[in-house]
């Protein structure tokens, strides 16, 4: 039933391609092109393409990758010794679902001169933040992704759904459901896990134009996987739009007043394939040390999910988007929220289907644990791999549980009668400029055990600081031009 051509055909799962078996494949299918795709420094994954001229020549390919100019992929990477090899992980390797030409596309990996895996690149950083946390801990980190989008649209005033009140509509109030749908089916044949796609709060109309936000979310899976599925699927709503002639963004705020666009990653800690963040139907005591580690450095955090300056116009008092520092059970005012979790002890399945025998559902691998700030500005590799330091230095913290305790929230913060309870809670940074104070401050906690290179965290400050948007929020309040002129200067962004 697996919805990845390669999948079927070769009747293995990803995890177990080899070389051979894409060859297998190119040959029995008629594929004429090999694409690598890598990230960069700006989120995106780049192309190279490569016509197969013959057998020899695609071995060539796949066993020895090929050269690129770090330089202009990374910034603080310098011309004079700038030569990178791109190497594909076969396992990522997915059909192109847009090309006339029959093409087969494959997810690379960064190597040094030596040959060894650059240690500044976002993706390798992300998998020795997984390698520590497992050394250290002997946990496994899984995680999966909110995909928020804005389809932007000439208006149209047939069945116009009332504003901001898109949640899970139906056709024809939602426009965009067809889009959606494909969308999902092209993610899901490039390997993508996808739990449930559905239009989301957001719909207003801004001139001739209807913004209509979607959302696509995804099934927990290993770190490193989720962090590629999340990559790919973006660039497949980019490149489906274009094909259906209307634009999408993920920008994470459009206008005041109208619900921005987040990249909210949920996360569980796995051991001997058992969710330990669950037991005997509660939140373990795993979990809430994680939580700590996440609460801990939510500061620092937003220089990886948070990076540009429209993110902080989505942070703001009063919305969804969290602005304090905590955590709750189903409070989507919180930074931290834990979702139900199917814990409790009635048989919903067969309350509603009587006809279902009365049996016990392990229900724990449902329990997630949600970092709600990120946005689709993220460098996808460097938030995943923040986070799993985050539950590393959570499992580490010394009275991780009274920490964690002591920033739980079972209110809802924003009524005035808790006014005083939010006082005490830590606020997020209000902007590029500082969270990149924040990161500064907790740098050595990123670079413990040799996961983040020094020259990466001083380049992610670097950007940050050059936004100088220190008081750009205030400056812009309630500027509705001001403010959509900066959505379009960073429109497309990650």
């Amino acid at each position: 039933m697996n919805p990845n051509p390669l999948v079927q055909y070769l009747n293995k799962p990803a995890d177990e391609f080899t070389k051979a078996d894409l060859i297998k494949y190119v040959e029995d299918n008629n594929i004429e092109m090999i694409n690598f795709r890598y990230a960069s420094a700006d989120g995106r994954l780049k192309t190279l393409n490569f016509v197969i001229n013959s057998r020899e020549h695609l071995e060539t390919i796949l066993t020895c990758g090929e050269r690129v100019d770090g330089s202009s992929l990374f910034k603080h990477i310098e011309a004079g010794s700038s030569d990178l090899y791109v190497i594909p992980r076969f396992k990522t390797a997915f059909r192109n679902p847009f090309t006339k030409i029959p093409s087969l596309d494959i997810l690379c990996a960064f190597y040094n001169k030596d040959g060894e895996p650059l240690d500044s690149a976002p993706e390798n950083i992300m998998r020795k933040a997984h390698k520590v946390l497992k050394e250290r801990t002997g946990y496994s980190f899984e995680v999966m992704g909110e995909l928020e989008y804005y389809i932007i649209s000439p208006k149209d005033d047939l069945f116009l759904a009332d504003d901001q009140r898109g949640y899970h509509e139906s056709g024809p109030f939602s426009k965009w459901a067809a889009f959606r749908r494909d969308a999902m089916l092209y993610i899901a044949q490039a390997g993508g896990l996808i739990k449930y796609g559905h239009s989301e709060v957001g719909n207003f109309t801004l001139g001739d134009k209807v913004y209509e936000q979607n959302e696509i979310e995804f099934l927990p899976t290993t770190l490193e996987d989720a962090a590629d599925q999340l990559l790919i699927a973006k660039w497949i709503l980019r490149q489906l739009a274009y094909q259906y002639g209307v634009t999408v963004t993920f920008a994470p705020k459009i206008t005041v007043g109208k619900a921005g666009s987040g990249m909210h990653i949920h996360t569980r800690l796995m051991k001997d394939g058992r969710n330990a963040m669950i037991d005997n139907r509660k939140l373990s005591d795993t979990a809430k040390r994680a939580i700590a580690g996440y609460l801990s450095l939510a500061p620092s955090l937003t220089a990886f999910g948070n990076m540009n300056p429209t993110s902080y116009f989505r942070l703001v008092p009063h919305q969804e988007a969290p602005t304090n520092i905590c955590w709750g059970d189903r409070n989507r005012s919180v930074l931290v929220r834990v979702p139900l979790g199917w814990t409790g002890k009635a048989n919903m399945i067969k309350d509603v289907n009587p006809l279902e025998p009365d049996e016990e559902f392990d229900h724990s691998v449902k329990q997630t644990v949600e970092f709600r700030c990120p946005d689709g500005s993220a460098d996808v590799y460097l938030l995943l791999a923040g986070l799993t330091v985050a539950a590393r230095h959570g499992l580490e913290m010394e009275d991780a549980l009274g920490y964690a305790e002591q920033r739980y929230v079972d209110v809802n913060i924003f009524h005035d009668e808790h006014k005083e309870r939010v006082k005490n809670l830590a606020q997020l940074p209000v902007s590029c400029s500082d969270s990149a104070d924040q990161l500064a401050r907790q740098a050595h906690i990123y670079m413990e055990h040799g996961v983040f290179p020094k020259s990466m965290i001083d380049g992610v400050i670097k950007l940050l600081k050059s936004f100088n948007d220190d008081n750009l929020r205030q400056e812009m309040a309630n500027n509705n031009e001001a403010i959509l002129a900066l959505v379009n200067k960073y429109f497309h962004c990650g």
